[in-house]
């Protein structure tokens, strides 16, 4: 005899919708194409799964290439802000203006 665990399951919207419908032949989804139960044992392995693919099959980049890719991203991030300040004050230089013009 052996013993188990119970499992945490999660019942899938679907179902819940199709038990209650007024019509269930009309409008639903059918036995076969139900949602899929989700178990706790099925997360757990996800994860599992999760991180020995990024332990094992995922290229990180060395010490020295993150650091100059972080630089990297950084002055742009910067000229990107500068750029955007300048249109900016460009737009609001002609709406003053704009505005100015219509009091006047």
């Amino acid at each position: 005899m052996s013993t188990r665990t119970p499992q945490l399951v999660f019942t899938g919207l679907a179902q819940l919708v199709e038990h209650w419908s007024p019509k269930p032949g009309v409008g639903s989804s059918s036995l076969s194409t139900r949602a899929k139960i989700i178990t706790m044992a099925n997360i757990t392995e996800y994860i599992t799964d999760s991180f020995n693919e990024l332990k094992n099959n995922v290229t990180w980049p060395s010490y020295a290439e993150g650091q100059r890719l972080t630089i990297v991203v950084a002055v742009f991030s910067i000229l990107f802000s500068l750029a955007i300040w300048g249109v900016d004050e460009v737009f609001s230089g002609v709406i003053k203006q704009y505005f100015n013009w219509v009091k006047s």
